[in-house]
């Protein structure tokens, strides 16, 4: 049907031996289409196709990796274009339908429902903000069109999850707004720019909680604070639990970084946080993320229930520093073996684990490690470690 025009088009791909094809939606008249980077990148000519059959040659405008978003232009007039809805208002079990080139055969639409929002820490993109739904999204599909039940952009078809590579029912949008978001950029700048706050995070899980006095598991956790990054210079430390940024309520680690990555460098931005038990908010003027500082807003693993039965530790010393590439400074006490059978071992800490803290009191020696232990008197513990340069809270269930 013609109110569909804006929403079907075949991209294909011509490397020099290869050739892909995917779908993408118009959003100008003259003609800016949205589409998957992963559709386009590193293609060597771009060519579209649109649903009345004319094919033009595209040029890339400018793509983003990290949400695996790109915009081409194509030299045409007066076209169909797509309205956005604004994806905040998507709930669980409205209506939606798929549009794109599943496979190459042409223009298909699939309908289902919208099965979750929301969906994060997939590990599909660096910034992850799904809708799921359980419309038929296949190979060829990426970069095309989720719609409501009015015809309108609700998200990006980007993603399945299937072991055979076909549709299961679970596939991933990219939401409308946050695709618009990267779009005006892409096409104002040819690229992204995201604000960098300097944190390594990790999820609030339910054990961290209790032990962090924490009421419910809403936040994200701080693990750890680059030198010198815009959270150092405020104040933020390890072990802070982030419940809100300008007084939005942070679900989940995924959330808040998604967040901080759509502020604007050089804001001020006002972060509410629980620190030994206490509520407090800390502004922080937030830096320009570069590639060089992506790697502290990355989560940090998050092991789950631990014991230190069957756990040998022993003093650092500047022979295993220079092994673990610690500073010469570094403190703490390193894990030199673990018994395989143990609960160590099975959640997941690894030899070569440094131990830096016990129930947020420092650990400079084995002696201090067993004072703090004992001191903990069989409760669950709460220790701080660092694994290959980045620092996590692990939390030590009793024994019994």
């Amino acid at each position: 049907p013609p109110e569909f025009a804006p929403f079907f088009g075949r991209i294909p791909q011509q490397p020099r031996k290869s050739r892909g094809a995917g779908s993408g939606v118009i959003v100008s008249p003259d003609g800016y289409i949205l589409t998957n980077s992963h559709v386009v990148n590193k293609a060597s000519q771009i060519k579209v196709q649109l649903s009345d059959r004319r094919e033009f040659t595209a040029r890339l405008i400018g793509e983003d990796t990290k949400t695996d978003l790109a915009v081409l232009k194509i030299d045409a007039t007066n076209l169909p274009t797509v309205t956005f809805a604004d994806s905040a208002k998507v709930r669980v079990g409205d209506y939606s339908l798929a549009i794109g080139n599943p496979f190459g055969v042409g223009q298909t639409v699939t309908m289902g429902i919208v099965s979750a929002t929301a969906r994060g820490g997939l590990g599909i993109e660096e910034y992850e903000d799904f809708i799921q739904t359980d419309a038929a999204i296949n190979p060829g599909n990426s970069g095309g069109a989720l719609v409501n039940a009015n015809g309108d952009l609700i998200g990006i078809n980007t993603a399945i999850l299937s072991p055979t590579g076909g549709n299961n029912g679970v596939g991933f949008a990219i939401p409308s707004n946050l695709a618009r978001h990267v779009m005006d950029q892409l096409i104002a700048n040819g690229k992204v720019t995201r604000a960098f706050l300097g944190v390594t995070l990790q999820p609030l899980t339910p054990e961290l909680a209790a032990a962090m006095n924490i009421p419910g598991n809403q936040g994200a956790v701080i693990a750890d604070v680059t030198p010198g990054s815009p959270a150092d210079r405020a104040g933020l430390k390890s072990g802070d639990v982030i419940t809100a940024m300008n007084g939005k309520k942070v679900n989940d680690w995924v959330q808040l970084k998604l967040m901080v990555g759509n502020s604007s460098p050089n804001t001020e931005a006002r972060f509410t946080l629980i620190r030994d038990g206490r509520e407090q908010t800390i502004p922080v003027t937030l830096d320009e993320l570069t590639d060089r500082k992506v790697a502290a807003n990355r989560p940090g693993d998050a092991p789950g229930e631990a014991a230190l039965d069957g756990v040998e530790v022993a003093n650092l010393t500047p022979r295993t520093r220079r092994q673990l590439d610690l500073p010469p400074t570094a403190v703490g006490v390193v894990i030199t073996a673990i018994d395989p059978s143990s609960k160590a071992a099975e959640a997941g800490l690894r030899e070569g684990d440094v131990i830096r803290q016990v129930n947020r009191k420092p650990v400079s020696s084995v002696t201090d490690l067993e004072t703090h232990l004992r001191s903990a008197n069989a409760k669950d513990v709460l220790l701080q470690i660092n694994r290959e340069g980045a620092n996590l809270f692990v939390v030590v269930p009793a024994e019994g």
